[in-house]
């Protein structure tokens, strides 16, 4: 079905994904402070997020099922109402709880949350697969417009998650962001223009949930890696270190730790989200072919891999924590994010290329399922990685995850957009 305002259905998709991703770094932000605060440890915070991750594994693959039987609008809803009620049932959590209870608790809520994401996230770049216009370029445009300010958005959400965390309590704090996500889902249902597609054909089953492109399927290999590489110490690593640095251990110290270390994670979000919406002119402008792109994402996913062996060197050598070490961090981490995200918005366009236009719910799915499966390693090795051997360990194990993705990316067919079988 034709839509008659393609460009005002991207535009509210956008903001019900904007929204969508500010609550989404907001919460995580206020769970992994509030319960670190409360003497967790690093596994027992990364158990906290386990859940949420393993949740898009199975949503990605039904969620493409799901929007080409009713539509991607159905599944952009579903996603906005189920972080409603993430939020609302996370308000009930009970500080007379006991640490195994709580975990289990947050830990089913957050499966909510990562099914919620995974609608969303499924649901908003699949349609812009379907809204783009067909001129040269506007495919990664689009693309690098929706991901680049996505990640901006939910940079922000970091820092809001943090801010109130410290200055208005855990419940408050949930409690207002589910109001206001109500009030944008409402907005959403409202102004959505009817028609937004999605709906495949009949005959195409559930079986199909796996590319029959060898590309998507190579693609999504090397996205499982790259994200796990980030997810290994962006998780709890360091977000923990830099916790306990710069804590002095009163309730005053915590309060502006909160706010310097979620300060500091928006930031990173937010220049990631930032290179990703530029990264059309960082490499190269429009009109380049698909075999051109297809190097880049080869070449940027090895200039990855160094990074966090060189931290985690850094770190090892200095031993207790030191701030020469704090800044060579800081400044290693944004550089890793900046080559992170080139990485990412490549992909990001490369999906959608290689994407069967008849299947591209499933082909996004299954790649997002990918996606799911990376950062779920990540959170895993995350806790276990930083409790064993601490923030060497850690980013030693980022840079074997980044040497994996570039390892994948190598195989991926390079220049040909009319695809692979398998």
């Amino acid at each position: 079905m034709r839509i008659a305002n393609p460009i005002r259905a991207y535009m509210a998709v956008t903001a019900a994904y904007w929204a969508f991703m500010l609550s989404d770094g907001a919460l995580r932000m206020l769970v992994l402070l509030h319960f670190n605060a409360l003497g967790f440890s690093p596994v027992q915070l990364a158990w906290l997020f386990l859940l949420y991750e393993f949740a898009g594994i199975v949503t990605n693959l039904a969620a493409g099922w799901l929007a080409a039987r009713f539509g991607l609008a159905a599944t952009l809803y579903a996603g906005l109402a189920l972080q409603i009620g993430a939020l609302l049932a996370l308000a009930q959590l009970d500080p007379a709880w006991t640490i195994a209870a709580s975990v289990i608790f947050v830990m089913a809520v957050q499966g909510v949350s990562g099914v919620a994401k995974d609608l969303a996230k499924m649901s908003s770049k699949s349609a812009v697969k379907l809204l783009a216009p067909a001129q040269e370029g506007a495919l990664f445009r689009w693309v690098a417009a929706l991901t680049g300010s996505k990640n901006a958005v939910k940079g922000a959400g970091f820092f809001l998650g943090a801010a109130l965390l410290a200055l208005a309590g855990f419940q408050a704090a949930v409690w207002g962001m589910a109001a206001v996500l109500a009030l944008i889902l409402l907005l959403v249902v409202l102004f959505l223009p009817e028609g937004l597609p999605g709906r495949m054909k009949g005959a195409d089953s559930w079986s199909g949930w796996r590319s029959h492109d060898a590309r998507v399927n190579r693609l999504s290999l090397a996205r499982m890696f790259l994200f796990g590489a980030r997810d290994v110490w962006f998780v709890v690593g360091i977000p923990i270190y830099f916790q306990a640095v710069l804590s002095d251990g009163t309730a005053e110290g915590r309060r502006e730790a909160f706010f310097l270390v979620g300060g500091f994670m928006a930031l990173w979000i937010i220049l990631y989200g930032g290179v990703q919406a530029f990264a059309p002119r960082l490499l190269g402008g429009k009109g380049q072919s698909g075999q051109a792109i297809t190097q880049k994402a080869i070449f940027w996913a090895g200039v990855l891999v160094p990074i966090p062996f060189l931290l985690a060197l850094a770190a090892w050598w200095a031993g207790p924590p030191a701030p020469w070490l704090s800044v060579t961090l800081v400044a290693g981490l944004l550089v890793f994010g900046f080559v992170f995200a080139l990485n990412s918005s490549v992909h990001s366009y490369l999906i959608l290329a290689f994407g069967n236009a008849e299947r591209i719910t499933r082909d996004v799915g299954f790649y997002y399922m990918a996606n799911a499966a990376g950062r779920l390693i990540g959170t895993a090795l995350s806790g276990v990685s930083y409790q064993l051997g601490g923030l060497p360990l850690c980013l030693a194990t980022a840079g074997l995850m980044a040497a994996a993705s570039w390892l994948a990316a190598r195989r991926l067919v390079a220049g040909d957009l009319s695809g692979e079988q398998t």
